[in-house]
């Protein structure tokens, strides 16, 4: 906190050094830890502190080696001065100078010609500099600029390159080895002239004992030292995240504090990387994950690849931002929509079943199988796919379309026409960053924020607070979503998505299992994880639930364990009703089988008046329907082309006929092969009959 503290006093002297392009930037966590220092435009590190925070042995050897009558003088040093020209007049040429500290201090900031007018000029800008600034203001400005060879500009960032240490633990030794590279960086060289270096150190604290600093006992123990050089690594820490931001932060702050969470960053990074690792055998060679503070909107973490230095899998390639198919992960926004548009509730029955939609467009569940009459609860947190497509259908791909761009996700740019109802499916690309965006966006109710990327509540990523969801609608998906129960008939009970706090989690797979996905959130912070492979290649089924779940799950233990959020807050006008097991409606007197679900109170389904318990059922075919056309597609195996043949028949046995041919098999739904002609389809169980006719185009 102390050094948060002196940065930020500190800024508003350097902000003037900045204008002079002799400041490179530091870039902090949320905490005050380094992640980068950039290049300042003359191409030099520089690490800016205060007097107080460099050893009292630089001061000392300064003023020794290069300007002994510091304290005395205005600016100009005229017994220098004089001297240097009497020396200079004697040999013939320039053998000694007569710049004083703030003399060179100026000359840095506000560089002169070399002629006698410049030196002129330079002297005056001296004078006026000791007028309006402190012995120890000049000092410390001096310090933080002089250059000091390897792109390192002022003792701080020298002091780390050379020795590792900051500019206040150096020794009286590498103090004067510091100094006696001011003279000149690239004659002094340590990397290239370590020889000539030690020699000009040896000046300097020959100049210090003349000088009456140190005494012989001190002299001895200095320049009998070893000088080890050990350069500290140059950080660069969540390298995609700061070469994403650099461009939009403000252009003359030298200190900018970020809203990443070192320590998170660095566990998210490992985590990721060991993931990554044991899934090698199934061709996953990346992943990227986002995790958002939904009480700030502040990007905590930041990873864009399993290594941002191995080529190999292209880990330069920011995969936060990189456009993916989301598959199964936009699910909950289908039914967040229909529920805020009073379409459907979480009790609505949907039929799971084979279904042919617009444009000849027939999805599968992942499991593939068919799991007939569902409830919306059950649907969405099994991720059963037919019913989110009959969801879409009722909302409109059109509309769909306009609220997820609403909602951040404008990669979205085709027409309605060109995704079709497979939006609903994630048939379109979007990016990890803007996809748990909108997932942080159930998080806070509903209410969707631009991303901040600083501690400056000014620096966001575009765009502007928007409702995207009534506080009620927005609950509703949260409370499916969080429902281990519901989604335990495809993930079981004790999957990666199953957290000992209240968490709700989404996971996606698209297409050729190229992507996979696991998004999940508290009230308090949101995760984002994609995994899959840079060059598009297929993985080996590996779902979001076995790819990027595990990642999620590590993610969210340690986040709750270092930011713990609180349950979801339960906005008013969330009711509980029973429900009529065979309707989805409200259950009345003559409903025997009831359940207790979550309603929006002013969405509340109709009383069921029992009709449904009966009413017999008629034997029909619900597969294929009458005059429906198929085709063989030429790009596909041919034994994987079936048609399934299915009835409401509840009974074991079934008789099917084709064509007046009875088929082998006698169960109630058959998988039949594919095969071109027209024909009749019959199916038979016990008294009751029913047919149907369709075709097959080659």
């Amino acid at each position: 906190m102390k050094k948060l503290i002196l940065f930020l006093l500190l800024s508003v002297c350097w902000n003037a050094l900045d204008g002079k392009g002799v400041v490179s930037r530091q870039i902090y966590d949320r905490h005050g830890n380094v992640l980068r220092g950039l290049l300042s435009s003359k191409q030099t590190h520089s690490i800016p502190v205060a007097l107080d925070e460099m050893s009292p042995w630089l001061i000392a050897a300064a003023v020794a080696a290069e300007d002994q009558r510091f304290f005395a003088h205005n600016g100009v040093d005229t017994t220098a001065v004089l001297r240097a020209l009497w020396q200079n007049a004697k040999e013939g040429e320039v053998v000694s100078g007569a710049s004083t500290i703030t003399q060179q201090l100026v000359r840095t900031l506000e560089p002169h010609s070399k002629n006698l007018w410049g030196k002129i000029t330079e002297a005056a800008s001296a004078v006026s500099a000791e007028r309006t600034q402190t012995k120890e203001e000049i000092l410390e400005q001096y310090f933080n600029v002089v250059e000091l060879g390897n792109l390192t500009q002022g003792v701080e960032a020298a002091s780390r390159f050379y020795f590792n240490r900051s500019a206040a633990d150096i020794s009286l030794s590498q103090a004067a080895f510091l100094v006696g590279l001011i003279k000149s960086p690239t004659y002094y060289n340590p990397k290239k002239h370590f020889s000539r270096a030690l020699q000009r150190r040896n000046y300097v604290l020959e100049r210090m004992k003349e000088e009456g600093m140190i005494d012989d006992e001190l002299y001895n123990l200095a320049v009998t030292e070893k000088i080890t050089l050990e350069a500290a690594p140059r950080p660069f820490e969540a390298p995609h995240f700061l070469t994403f931001i650099q461009s939009l932060l403000p252009a003359q702050t030298p200190f900018i504090y970020t809203t990443l969470d070192k320590s998170l960053q660095s566990f998210v990074q490992s985590t990721v990387k060991n993931q990554i690792s044991r899934l090698t055998e199934q061709n996953v060679t990346n992943g990227a994950v986002v995790v958002i503070d939904n009480l700030t909107n502040g990007i905590l973490a930041y990873v864009g690849s399993a290594d941002f230095y191995n080529k190999k899998i292209h880990g330069q390639v920011d995969g936060a931002r990189a456009l993916r198919q989301p598959g199964s992960a936009l699910k909950p926004f289908v039914y967040a929509l229909a529920f805020e548009e009073n379409l459907l509730t979480p009790a609505s029955l949907l039929e799971d079943e084979d279904t042919f939609f617009e444009g000849g467009f027939r999805p599968r569940n992942y499991d593939e199988n068919f799991h007939g009459l569902v409830s919306v609860r059950a649907a969405l947190g099994n991720s059963y796919n037919i019913p989110v497509v009959k969801a879409a259908e009722k909302i409109g791909t059109s509309n769909l379309l306009v609220w997820l761009r609403k909602g951040g996700l404008s990669s979205l740019t085709k027409t309605a026409d060109f995704y079709g109802l497979g939006i609903s499916l994630g048939n379109g690309e979007v990016r990890l960053l803007d996809l748990t965006n909108l997932y942080a966006s159930l998080a806070r109710g509903g209410l969707w924020q631009p991303l901040r990327i600083a501690q400056d509540p000014s620096v966001y990523l575009p765009g502007i607070n928007t409702r995207l969801l009534s506080e009620q609608t927005a609950y509703l998906v949260t409370d499916i979503l969080k429902d281990n129960q519901a989604r335990s008939a495809a993930f079981g009970l004790n999957s990666p998505l199953s957290m000992p706090f209240e968490f709700a989690a989404k996971t996606g797979t698209s297409k050729d299992y190229k992507d996979n996905w696991a998004i999940g959130y508290t009230s308090r912070w949101t995760i984002g994880v994609w995994v899959g492979n840079f060059d598009a290649t297929s993985m080996q089924k590996v779902s979001g639930v076995t790819g990027a779940g595990p990642i999620l799950h590590e993610i969210a233990l340690f986040m709750q364990s270092h930011y713990p959020a609180q349950p979801f807050s339960v906005p008013s006008g969330i009711v509980h009703r029973q429900v009529c097991a065979k309707s989805g409606l409200l259950a009345g007197p003559s409903c025997k089988e009831h359940y207790e679900e979550t309603f929006d109170s002013r969405h509340l389904p109709s009383v069921c008046n029992g009709h449904h318990q009966s009413a017999p059922q008629v034997l029909s075919i619900t597969s294929p329907s009458r005059g429906d056309v198929y085709k063989i597609d030429p790009a596909v195996v041919r034994e994987s082309q079936a048609l399934k043949f299915s009835s409401t028949c509840t009974k074991e046995k079934c008789i099917w006929q084709l064509n007046g041919k009875k088929l082998p098999q006698n169960t109630c739904q058959v998988w039949w092969p594919l095969v071109a002609g027209k024909y009749d389809l019959s199916v038979s169980c016990g008294l009751e009959k029913a047919s149907t006719h369709f075709e097959v185009l080659p």
